[in-house]
Protein backbone atom coordinates (compact mmCIF):
# COMPACT_ATOMS: atom_id res chain seq x y z
CA UNK A 1 0.00 0.00 0.00
CA UNK A 2 1.42 3.17 -1.23
CA UNK A 3 1.10 6.33 1.34
CA UNK A 4 0.94 9.46 -0.67
CA UNK A 5 3.60 11.71 1.21
CA UNK A 6 2.76 15.06 2.68
CA UNK A 7 3.11 17.98 1.31
CA UNK A 8 5.35 20.16 2.60
CA UNK A 9 4.24 24.05 3.92
CA UNK A 10 7.05 25.88 1.49
CA UNK A 11 7.38 24.01 -1.94
CA UNK A 12 7.80 26.04 -5.61
CA UNK A 13 4.57 27.84 -5.36
CA UNK A 14 5.13 29.36 -2.05
CA UNK A 15 8.73 30.08 -3.87
CA UNK A 16 7.10 32.16 -6.63
CA UNK A 17 4.87 33.80 -4.56
CA UNK A 18 7.24 35.26 -2.20
CA UNK A 19 9.55 36.11 -5.68
CA UNK A 20 6.77 38.10 -6.37
CA UNK A 21 6.19 39.80 -3.04
CA UNK A 22 10.05 40.34 -3.79
CA UNK A 23 9.07 42.99 -6.78
CA UNK A 24 6.42 44.09 -5.44
CA UNK A 25 8.83 45.08 -2.18
CA UNK A 26 11.71 46.56 -4.12
CA UNK A 27 9.31 48.64 -6.53
CA UNK A 28 8.48 50.17 -3.69
CA UNK A 29 12.12 51.32 -2.00
CA UNK A 30 12.93 52.41 -5.63
CA UNK A 31 12.82 55.83 -4.85
CA UNK A 32 15.38 55.14 -1.79
CA UNK A 33 17.45 53.04 -3.56
CA UNK A 34 18.10 55.91 -6.42
CA UNK A 35 18.83 58.59 -3.42
CA UNK A 36 21.67 56.11 -1.90
CA UNK A 37 23.17 55.46 -5.42
CA UNK A 38 23.17 59.56 -6.53
CA UNK A 39 24.38 60.06 -2.37
CA UNK A 40 27.38 57.44 -2.94
CA UNK A 41 28.73 59.87 -5.92
CA UNK A 42 28.42 62.91 -3.60
CA UNK A 43 30.50 61.21 -1.06
CA UNK A 44 33.10 60.29 -3.87
CA UNK A 45 33.17 63.78 -4.91
CA UNK A 46 32.16 62.59 -8.50
CA UNK A 47 28.31 63.84 -8.77
CA UNK A 48 29.53 66.20 -12.01
CA UNK A 49 31.67 63.30 -13.43
CA UNK A 50 27.66 61.58 -14.38
CA UNK A 51 25.82 65.30 -14.31
CA UNK A 52 24.61 66.37 -17.61
CA UNK A 53 25.23 70.29 -16.56
CA UNK A 54 28.24 68.96 -14.81
CA UNK A 55 30.79 71.64 -13.25
CA UNK A 56 33.36 69.34 -13.32
CA UNK A 57 34.42 71.08 -9.77
CA UNK A 58 33.87 69.66 -6.52
CA UNK A 59 35.11 71.12 -3.18
CA UNK A 60 35.22 68.99 -0.38
CA UNK A 61 33.28 70.39 2.26
CA UNK A 62 30.34 68.42 3.08
CA UNK A 63 32.87 65.00 3.07
CA UNK A 64 34.34 67.00 5.52
CA UNK A 65 31.29 67.29 7.76
CA UNK A 66 30.92 63.70 7.62
CA UNK A 67 34.47 62.71 8.52
CA UNK A 68 34.12 65.01 11.49
CA UNK A 69 30.92 63.72 12.76
CA UNK A 70 32.26 60.21 12.76
CA UNK A 71 35.14 61.01 14.09
CA UNK A 72 33.02 62.01 17.11
CA UNK A 73 30.89 58.70 16.89
CA UNK A 74 34.00 56.83 17.03
CA UNK A 75 35.06 58.70 20.37
CA UNK A 76 32.36 57.49 21.80
CA UNK A 77 32.10 53.67 20.99
CA UNK A 78 28.98 52.08 23.04
CA UNK A 79 29.83 49.71 25.40
CA UNK A 80 27.07 47.73 27.30
CA UNK A 81 25.84 46.45 30.84
CA UNK A 82 23.43 44.13 31.51
CA UNK A 83 21.25 44.73 34.54
CA UNK A 84 19.10 42.21 35.93
CA UNK A 85 15.04 42.74 37.12
CA UNK A 86 15.26 40.18 39.49
CA UNK A 87 18.12 39.75 42.10
CA UNK A 88 17.93 35.77 41.25
CA UNK A 89 19.73 36.84 37.82
CA UNK A 90 22.41 39.02 39.10
CA UNK A 91 24.93 36.58 38.65
CA UNK A 92 24.00 36.02 34.84
CA UNK A 93 23.94 39.45 34.28
CA UNK A 94 27.50 40.15 35.22
CA UNK A 95 28.52 36.91 33.30
CA UNK A 96 26.82 38.53 30.38
CA UNK A 97 28.21 41.92 31.31
CA UNK A 98 31.69 40.21 30.68
CA UNK A 99 31.04 37.53 28.15
CA UNK A 100 28.83 40.11 25.18
CA UNK A 101 31.93 42.12 24.95
CA UNK A 102 34.12 39.67 24.04
CA UNK A 103 31.41 37.99 21.81
CA UNK A 104 31.44 41.46 20.07
CA UNK A 105 35.04 41.71 20.20
CA UNK A 106 35.52 37.71 18.43
CA UNK A 107 33.42 39.38 15.89
CA UNK A 108 35.55 42.53 15.10
CA UNK A 109 32.54 44.59 15.93
CA UNK A 110 34.75 47.81 16.37
CA UNK A 111 34.92 48.00 12.49
CA UNK A 112 31.25 47.04 12.28
CA UNK A 113 30.59 49.78 14.01
CA UNK A 114 32.88 51.81 11.99
CA UNK A 115 31.42 51.22 8.71
CA UNK A 116 27.78 51.34 10.04
CA UNK A 117 28.64 54.70 11.11
CA UNK A 118 30.10 55.78 7.49
CA UNK A 119 26.67 54.55 6.15
CA UNK A 120 24.70 56.07 8.56
CA UNK A 121 25.77 59.10 8.16
CA UNK A 122 26.01 59.44 4.20
CA UNK A 123 22.62 57.51 4.28
CA UNK A 124 20.49 58.25 7.01
CA UNK A 125 20.03 55.13 8.11
CA UNK A 126 22.14 51.86 8.89
CA UNK A 127 20.98 48.00 9.14
CA UNK A 128 22.69 45.89 11.90
CA UNK A 129 21.90 42.07 11.56
CA UNK A 130 22.16 39.40 14.48
CA UNK A 131 22.51 35.91 13.11
CA UNK A 132 23.32 32.61 14.30
CA UNK A 133 26.25 30.70 12.35
CA UNK A 134 25.44 26.97 12.99
CA UNK A 135 28.51 25.72 10.95
CA UNK A 136 31.38 28.26 12.66
CA UNK A 137 33.56 27.07 15.52
CA UNK A 138 34.12 23.63 14.83
CA UNK A 139 30.31 23.05 14.17
CA UNK A 140 29.65 24.58 17.99
CA UNK A 141 28.18 27.85 16.49
CA UNK A 142 28.32 31.78 17.01
CA UNK A 143 26.40 34.74 17.02
CA UNK A 144 27.30 36.69 13.89
CA UNK A 145 27.22 40.34 13.82
CA UNK A 146 27.05 42.37 10.53
CA UNK A 147 26.07 45.68 8.76
CA UNK A 148 23.76 45.48 5.93
CA UNK A 149 23.46 47.68 2.86
CA UNK A 150 20.40 48.98 2.35
CA UNK A 151 20.14 48.08 -1.31
CA UNK A 152 19.39 44.65 -0.77
CA UNK A 153 17.23 44.24 1.98
CA UNK A 154 13.25 44.73 1.06
CA UNK A 155 10.31 45.21 3.15
CA UNK A 156 6.89 46.22 3.26
CA UNK A 157 5.92 49.45 1.57
CA UNK A 158 4.54 52.11 4.31
CA UNK A 159 5.39 50.40 7.18
CA UNK A 160 7.23 52.18 10.34
CA UNK A 161 8.84 49.18 12.17
CA UNK A 162 10.37 46.69 10.64
CA UNK A 163 9.46 44.84 12.75
CA UNK A 164 5.83 44.74 11.55
CA UNK A 165 6.44 43.93 8.15
CA UNK A 166 4.85 40.88 6.95
CA UNK A 167 7.97 39.66 5.00
CA UNK A 168 11.83 41.22 5.04
CA UNK A 169 14.06 39.63 1.94
CA UNK A 170 18.18 39.95 2.25
CA UNK A 171 19.70 38.98 -1.29
CA UNK A 172 23.03 38.73 -2.19
CA UNK A 173 25.20 37.51 -5.07
CA UNK A 174 26.85 34.58 -4.86
CA UNK A 175 29.61 32.87 -7.06
CA UNK A 176 27.61 29.78 -8.59
CA UNK A 177 30.69 27.47 -8.34
CA UNK A 178 30.54 27.89 -4.40
CA UNK A 179 27.02 27.29 -4.44
CA UNK A 180 26.73 24.44 -6.52
CA UNK A 181 29.87 22.98 -4.25
CA UNK A 182 27.37 23.42 -1.43
CA UNK A 183 24.32 22.31 -2.63
CA UNK A 184 25.56 19.23 -5.12
CA UNK A 185 22.32 18.37 -5.10
CA UNK A 186 20.36 21.05 -6.25
CA UNK A 187 20.05 21.87 -9.97
CA UNK A 188 21.92 25.49 -10.27
CA UNK A 189 22.31 26.70 -13.48
CA UNK A 190 23.72 30.19 -12.51
CA UNK A 191 21.43 32.30 -14.97
CA UNK A 192 19.45 34.25 -12.50
CA UNK A 193 22.13 36.92 -11.25
CA UNK A 194 19.50 39.39 -10.10
CA UNK A 195 18.50 42.80 -10.29
CA UNK A 196 20.12 44.29 -7.12
CA UNK A 197 20.83 48.00 -7.57
CA UNK A 198 24.25 48.68 -8.19
CA UNK A 199 26.59 51.51 -7.16
CA UNK A 200 28.51 53.60 -9.65
CA UNK A 201 31.88 52.56 -9.62
CA UNK A 202 35.06 53.24 -12.32
CA UNK A 203 35.98 49.40 -12.20
CA UNK A 204 34.02 47.05 -14.24
CA UNK A 205 32.48 45.30 -11.80
CA UNK A 206 31.20 41.40 -13.76
CA UNK A 207 28.67 39.70 -12.05
CA UNK A 208 27.46 36.87 -14.41
CA UNK A 209 29.20 34.11 -12.42
CA UNK A 210 26.96 35.01 -9.73
CA UNK A 211 23.60 34.60 -8.51
CA UNK A 212 20.79 35.67 -6.99
CA UNK A 213 20.05 33.74 -3.51
CA UNK A 214 17.64 35.29 -1.67
CA UNK A 215 17.02 35.07 2.25
CA UNK A 216 13.53 35.14 2.82
CA UNK A 217 11.93 35.85 6.40
CA UNK A 218 8.18 35.88 7.36
CA UNK A 219 6.39 35.67 10.44
CA UNK A 220 3.04 33.30 11.09
CA UNK A 221 0.70 33.21 14.21
CA UNK A 222 3.68 35.04 15.93
CA UNK A 223 6.26 32.38 14.95
CA UNK A 224 9.70 33.45 12.71
CA UNK A 225 10.32 31.17 9.52
CA UNK A 226 12.87 31.22 7.72
CA UNK A 227 13.35 30.13 3.60
CA UNK A 228 16.68 30.53 1.54
CA UNK A 229 15.83 30.07 -2.10
CA UNK A 230 17.79 30.57 -5.62
CA UNK A 231 16.61 30.72 -8.68
CA UNK A 232 13.35 29.04 -7.43
CA UNK A 233 15.13 25.77 -5.98
CA UNK A 234 14.42 25.90 -2.03
CA UNK A 235 18.02 25.57 -0.23
CA UNK A 236 16.47 25.48 3.15
CA UNK A 237 13.27 26.31 4.48
CA UNK A 238 12.55 25.85 8.56
CA UNK A 239 8.70 25.17 8.26
CA UNK A 240 9.74 22.15 6.16
CA UNK A 241 12.20 20.53 8.50
CA UNK A 242 11.73 19.40 11.86
CA UNK A 243 13.12 20.94 15.27
CA UNK A 244 11.54 24.46 14.36
CA UNK A 245 8.32 24.76 15.84
CA UNK A 246 8.98 27.73 17.69
CA UNK A 247 10.23 28.97 14.82
CA UNK A 248 13.99 30.08 13.31
CA UNK A 249 14.65 32.27 16.04
CA UNK A 250 12.66 31.83 19.02
CA UNK A 251 12.06 35.36 20.15
CA UNK A 252 9.94 35.64 17.46
CA UNK A 253 11.73 39.13 16.03
CA UNK A 254 13.62 40.09 12.69
CA UNK A 255 17.33 39.30 12.98
CA UNK A 256 17.50 43.05 12.00
CA UNK A 257 18.19 46.35 13.54
CA UNK A 258 17.74 49.92 12.06
CA UNK A 259 19.82 52.65 12.86
CA UNK A 260 18.06 56.04 12.32
CA UNK A 261 20.00 59.44 11.91
CA UNK A 262 16.97 61.79 10.71
CA UNK A 263 14.17 59.82 11.05
CA UNK A 264 11.30 60.29 7.89
CA UNK A 265 7.75 59.30 8.69
CA UNK A 266 5.93 57.00 6.43
CA UNK A 267 9.54 54.78 6.18
CA UNK A 268 11.57 53.00 8.75
CA UNK A 269 14.86 54.83 7.29
CA UNK A 270 15.73 58.30 7.34
CA UNK A 271 17.83 60.60 5.38
CA UNK A 272 21.62 61.22 6.71
CA UNK A 273 24.24 64.41 6.52
CA UNK A 274 24.58 64.30 2.12
CA UNK A 275 20.68 64.82 1.75
CA UNK A 276 20.59 68.56 3.60
CA UNK A 277 24.09 69.56 2.25
CA UNK A 278 24.33 68.50 -1.13
CA UNK A 279 21.97 71.51 -2.07
CA UNK A 280 24.21 73.67 -0.60
CA UNK A 281 27.50 71.64 -1.73
CA UNK A 282 26.34 71.90 -5.06
CA UNK A 283 25.74 75.67 -5.25
CA UNK A 284 29.48 76.03 -3.46
CA UNK A 285 31.04 74.07 -6.37
CA UNK A 286 29.07 75.92 -9.19
CA UNK A 287 30.22 79.33 -7.88
CA UNK A 288 34.20 77.55 -7.45
CA UNK A 289 33.34 76.81 -10.94
CA UNK A 290 32.26 80.80 -11.71
CA UNK A 291 35.45 81.72 -10.19
CA UNK A 292 38.33 79.88 -11.65
CA UNK A 293 36.98 80.10 -14.54
CA UNK A 294 36.90 83.98 -14.18
CA UNK A 295 40.80 83.73 -12.69
CA UNK A 296 41.50 81.23 -16.03
CA UNK A 297 39.95 84.04 -17.80
CA UNK A 298 42.34 86.94 -16.55
CA UNK A 299 44.93 85.16 -16.56
CA UNK A 300 44.46 83.82 -20.35
CA UNK A 301 43.73 87.36 -22.09
CA UNK A 302 42.23 87.48 -25.73
CA UNK A 303 41.90 89.65 -28.29
CA UNK A 304 40.52 91.25 -31.05
CA UNK A 305 42.32 91.48 -34.03
CA UNK A 306 41.73 92.59 -37.30
CA UNK A 307 42.87 90.16 -40.44
CA UNK A 308 45.60 92.84 -41.29
CA UNK A 309 47.08 93.49 -37.82
CA UNK A 310 50.39 92.82 -39.20
CA UNK A 311 51.48 90.60 -36.28
CA UNK A 312 52.74 87.76 -36.54
CA UNK A 313 50.47 85.54 -34.45
CA UNK A 314 53.16 82.75 -33.25
CA UNK A 315 55.48 84.78 -31.87
CA UNK A 316 52.47 87.11 -30.61
CA UNK A 317 51.73 84.10 -28.34
CA UNK A 318 55.09 82.43 -27.32
CA UNK A 319 55.63 84.31 -23.96
CA UNK A 320 58.95 83.45 -24.27
CA UNK A 321 59.82 86.18 -27.23
CA UNK A 322 61.08 89.51 -25.96
CA UNK A 323 60.96 90.86 -29.21
CA UNK A 324 57.62 91.07 -31.70
CA UNK A 325 58.54 92.69 -35.19
CA UNK A 326 55.00 94.03 -36.53
CA UNK A 327 54.55 96.29 -39.73
CA UNK A 328 52.60 99.40 -38.96
CA UNK A 329 51.36 100.88 -36.37
CA UNK A 330 49.66 98.59 -33.80
CA UNK A 331 46.58 100.28 -32.36
CA UNK A 332 42.99 99.59 -30.08
CA UNK A 333 41.66 99.55 -33.63
CA UNK A 334 43.75 96.77 -35.21
CA UNK A 335 44.21 95.01 -31.43
CA UNK A 336 42.31 95.19 -28.33
CA UNK A 337 42.37 92.79 -25.97
CA UNK A 338 38.88 91.19 -24.16
CA UNK A 339 38.61 92.51 -21.19
CA UNK A 340 36.61 89.92 -18.20
CA UNK A 341 33.75 91.49 -16.45
CA UNK A 342 34.75 92.69 -12.85
CA UNK A 343 33.92 89.87 -9.97
CA UNK A 344 31.87 90.82 -7.57
CA UNK A 345 33.00 91.00 -3.76
CA UNK A 346 29.47 89.59 -3.27
CA UNK A 347 30.30 87.01 -5.12
CA UNK A 348 32.95 85.66 -2.86
CA UNK A 349 30.61 87.06 0.12
CA UNK A 350 27.87 84.53 -1.02
CA UNK A 351 30.17 81.95 -1.40
CA UNK A 352 31.34 82.30 2.15
CA UNK A 353 27.55 82.29 3.17
CA UNK A 354 27.11 79.08 1.37
CA UNK A 355 29.79 77.40 2.97
CA UNK A 356 28.48 78.84 7.06
CA UNK A 357 25.36 77.11 5.76
CA UNK A 358 26.46 74.05 4.66
CA UNK A 359 28.99 74.19 8.39
CA UNK A 360 25.82 74.91 10.17
CA UNK A 361 23.36 73.06 8.95
CA UNK A 362 25.46 69.83 9.38
CA UNK A 363 26.78 70.96 13.16
CA UNK A 364 30.49 71.34 11.91
CA UNK A 365 31.45 74.23 13.63
CA UNK A 366 34.85 75.36 14.76
CA UNK A 367 34.07 74.14 18.11
CA UNK A 368 33.11 70.55 17.04
CA UNK A 369 36.54 70.35 15.20
CA UNK A 370 38.96 71.52 17.89
CA UNK A 371 39.54 74.99 16.96
CA UNK A 372 38.82 77.53 19.77
CA UNK A 373 39.67 81.47 20.36
CA UNK A 374 42.92 82.32 21.07
CA UNK A 375 44.11 82.36 24.32
CA UNK A 376 42.37 79.34 25.30
CA UNK A 377 45.01 76.80 26.53
CA UNK A 378 43.04 75.17 29.32
CA UNK A 379 42.47 71.25 28.61
CA UNK A 380 39.15 71.68 30.87
CA UNK A 381 37.99 74.95 29.05
CA UNK A 382 38.84 73.79 25.77
CA UNK A 383 36.89 70.32 26.66
CA UNK A 384 33.76 72.51 27.91
CA UNK A 385 33.53 74.69 24.96
CA UNK A 386 34.00 71.55 22.35
CA UNK A 387 31.16 70.01 24.70
CA UNK A 388 29.14 72.53 24.20
CA UNK A 389 29.47 72.91 20.23
CA UNK A 390 28.86 68.97 20.06
CA UNK A 391 25.16 69.06 21.38
CA UNK A 392 24.39 67.65 17.83
CA UNK A 393 26.99 64.53 18.18
CA UNK A 394 25.50 63.74 21.84
CA UNK A 395 21.75 63.54 19.94
CA UNK A 396 22.91 61.56 17.50
CA UNK A 397 25.05 58.60 19.80
CA UNK A 398 21.88 58.98 22.20
CA UNK A 399 19.64 57.74 19.55
CA UNK A 400 22.36 55.24 17.97
CA UNK A 401 22.84 53.88 21.63
CA UNK A 402 19.15 52.90 21.55
CA UNK A 403 19.58 50.89 18.24
CA UNK A 404 22.89 49.48 19.78
CA UNK A 405 20.41 48.15 22.80
CA UNK A 406 18.25 46.52 20.70
CA UNK A 407 21.27 45.02 18.74
CA UNK A 408 22.42 43.52 22.46
CA UNK A 409 19.36 42.63 23.37
CA UNK A 410 19.36 40.23 20.12
CA UNK A 411 22.76 38.67 21.16
CA UNK A 412 21.47 37.95 24.62
CA UNK A 413 18.56 36.18 22.82
CA UNK A 414 20.74 33.94 20.42
CA UNK A 415 22.50 33.24 23.28
CA UNK A 416 19.46 32.19 25.30
CA UNK A 417 18.32 29.61 22.50
CA UNK A 418 21.47 28.50 20.97
CA UNK A 419 24.46 28.58 23.43
CA UNK A 420 23.49 25.03 24.98
CA UNK A 421 27.31 24.00 24.81
CA UNK A 422 29.53 25.35 27.31
CA UNK A 423 32.37 27.79 26.21
CA UNK A 424 35.42 29.22 27.58
CA UNK A 425 35.75 33.04 27.04
CA UNK A 426 39.06 35.08 28.55
CA UNK A 427 37.59 38.41 30.56
CA UNK A 428 41.02 40.75 30.53
CA UNK A 429 40.52 42.71 33.86
CA UNK A 430 41.04 46.03 34.44
CA UNK A 431 43.91 48.10 35.67
CA UNK A 432 46.08 45.73 35.04
CA UNK A 433 44.50 43.05 37.01
CA UNK A 434 44.97 40.30 34.80
CA UNK A 435 43.03 37.61 32.93
CA UNK A 436 40.17 35.77 34.21
CA UNK A 437 38.72 32.46 32.53
CA UNK A 438 34.61 32.40 32.65
CA UNK A 439 32.57 29.07 31.85
CA UNK A 440 29.49 30.20 30.08
CA UNK A 441 26.51 28.45 28.67
CA UNK A 442 22.82 29.39 28.34
CA UNK A 443 21.28 27.62 31.24
CA UNK A 444 20.97 30.28 33.88
CA UNK A 445 19.15 32.70 31.27
CA UNK A 446 16.93 29.76 29.53
CA UNK A 447 13.26 29.85 30.73
CA UNK A 448 13.27 28.91 34.51
CA UNK A 449 10.66 26.75 36.16
CA UNK A 450 8.80 27.93 39.19
CA UNK A 451 6.26 26.60 41.33
CA UNK A 452 2.68 28.26 40.59
CA UNK A 453 0.09 29.09 42.74
CA UNK A 454 -1.80 25.92 41.96
CA UNK A 455 1.13 23.57 42.24
CA UNK A 456 1.34 24.09 38.61
CA UNK A 457 5.05 24.29 36.79
CA UNK A 458 5.61 28.38 35.54
CA UNK A 459 8.29 29.34 33.27
CA UNK A 460 10.07 32.36 34.25
CA UNK A 461 12.49 34.07 31.43
CA UNK A 462 15.20 36.02 32.93
CA UNK A 463 14.77 39.42 31.19
CA UNK A 464 17.83 41.87 31.55
CA UNK A 465 17.87 45.85 30.87
CA UNK A 466 20.54 47.32 29.25
CA UNK A 467 22.74 50.35 30.22
CA UNK A 468 24.97 51.61 27.40
CA UNK A 469 28.13 53.48 28.30
CA UNK A 470 29.58 55.68 25.43
CA UNK A 471 33.58 55.61 25.75
CA UNK A 472 35.26 59.13 25.57
CA UNK A 473 38.50 58.33 23.73
CA UNK A 474 39.40 62.34 23.32
CA UNK A 475 42.87 64.02 23.88
CA UNK A 476 41.27 67.47 25.46
CA UNK A 477 38.91 65.17 27.39
CA UNK A 478 41.68 63.58 28.96
CA UNK A 479 43.50 67.03 29.56
CA UNK A 480 40.57 67.97 31.34
CA UNK A 481 40.16 64.78 33.20
CA UNK A 482 44.51 64.97 34.46
CA UNK A 483 43.31 68.94 35.50
CA UNK A 484 40.39 67.59 37.69
CA UNK A 485 42.79 64.87 39.53
CA UNK A 486 45.08 67.53 40.58
CA UNK A 487 42.41 70.22 41.62
CA UNK A 488 40.91 67.19 43.52
CA UNK A 489 44.35 66.82 44.81
CA UNK A 490 44.81 70.33 45.72
CA UNK A 491 42.06 70.56 47.44
CA UNK A 492 43.31 67.89 49.59
CA UNK A 493 40.38 65.13 48.60
CA UNK A 494 43.02 62.66 48.83
CA UNK A 495 44.32 63.41 52.31
CA UNK A 496 42.71 60.84 54.07
CA UNK A 497 41.63 62.79 57.22
CA UNK A 498 39.47 64.41 55.06
CA UNK A 499 37.75 61.26 53.31
CA UNK A 500 34.35 61.94 54.85
CA UNK A 501 34.26 65.46 54.04
CA UNK A 502 36.07 64.40 50.43
CA UNK A 503 33.45 61.81 49.57
CA UNK A 504 30.09 64.32 50.66
CA UNK A 505 31.38 66.52 48.07
CA UNK A 506 32.13 64.19 45.15
CA UNK A 507 28.49 62.64 45.55
CA UNK A 508 27.56 65.87 44.52
CA UNK A 509 29.98 66.10 41.76
CA UNK A 510 29.27 64.74 38.09
CA UNK A 511 32.47 63.99 36.09
CA UNK A 512 34.00 61.26 34.15
CA UNK A 513 35.95 58.72 36.36
CA UNK A 514 33.80 59.97 39.62
CA UNK A 515 33.21 56.67 40.33
CA UNK A 516 36.62 55.08 40.83
CA UNK A 517 37.62 58.60 42.48
CA UNK A 518 35.14 57.50 44.88
CA UNK A 519 36.19 54.09 45.26
CA UNK A 520 40.32 55.38 45.93
CA UNK A 521 39.02 58.07 48.43
CA UNK A 522 36.91 55.14 50.44
CA UNK A 523 40.15 52.98 49.67
CA UNK A 524 42.54 55.79 51.72
CA UNK A 525 39.87 56.23 54.21
CA UNK A 526 39.82 52.46 55.19
CA UNK A 527 43.91 52.23 55.41
CA UNK A 528 43.74 55.26 57.09
CA UNK A 529 41.42 53.90 59.64
CA UNK A 530 43.55 50.68 60.29
CA UNK A 531 46.90 52.55 60.62
CA UNK A 532 44.91 54.65 63.72
CA UNK A 533 43.85 51.76 65.12
CA UNK A 534 47.16 50.00 64.74
CA UNK A 535 48.89 53.51 66.32
CA UNK A 536 46.24 52.88 69.24
CA UNK A 537 46.95 49.24 69.68
CA UNK A 538 50.68 50.10 69.69
CA UNK A 539 50.45 52.56 72.16
CA UNK A 540 48.31 50.52 74.43
CA UNK A 541 50.96 47.66 73.87
CA UNK A 542 53.67 50.29 74.78
CA UNK A 543 51.82 51.25 78.05
CA UNK A 544 51.32 47.65 78.72
CA UNK A 545 55.01 47.16 78.33
CA UNK A 546 55.65 50.02 80.53
CA UNK A 547 53.64 49.33 83.61
CA UNK A 548 54.98 45.65 83.29
CA UNK A 549 58.33 47.04 83.23
CA UNK A 550 57.43 49.04 86.45
CA UNK A 551 55.65 46.27 88.44
CA UNK A 552 58.93 44.00 87.71
CA UNK A 553 61.27 47.15 88.74
CA UNK A 554 58.94 47.15 91.89
CA UNK A 555 59.21 43.53 92.59
CA UNK A 556 62.64 43.64 92.34
CA UNK A 557 63.40 46.58 94.47
CA UNK A 558 61.09 44.70 97.33
CA UNK A 559 63.16 41.58 96.53
CA UNK A 560 66.40 43.29 97.49
CA UNK A 561 65.30 45.15 100.54
CA UNK A 562 63.68 41.97 102.00
CA UNK A 563 67.36 40.44 101.60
Amino acid sequence: MNLLKKKKPIGENEIKEAYSVLQKYKRGKANLEKRIIEEELYWKRRQWDYSKDGEGISSAWMFNAIINRHADLQDSYPEAVMLPREKSDEESAKVLSSVIPVILEQNGFRKTYSDAMWYKLKHGCVAYGVFWNGSAEGGKGCVETKYLDLLNIFWEPCVTDIQKSRNLFICDLVATDELKERYPKIDIKGTDTGELSKYVHDENIDTSDKVLVVDWYYKRNGILHYCKFCEGNILFASENEKGYENGWYEDGEYPVVFDVLYPEEGTPVGFGVIAITKEPQTYIDKLDAGILRHTYLSSHPRYFAKRDMGINKDEFLDVKNAIIEVDGNIDEERLKQIKPPEISSALFQHRTNKIDELKETAGNTDFTQGRVSQGVTSGAAIATLQEAGNKLSRDIIESGNEAYKNVILMIIERLRQFYTIERVYRITQPNDKGNEFVTFDNSAIVPQKIEGAGGEDLFRVPIFDIAVESQKKNPFSTLAQNETAMNLYNAGFFNPEMAQQSLMALKLMTFEGRNEVIAYVQEGQTLHNQMQQMEQQMQMLMQENAMLKGVRRDVRDSSLRSE
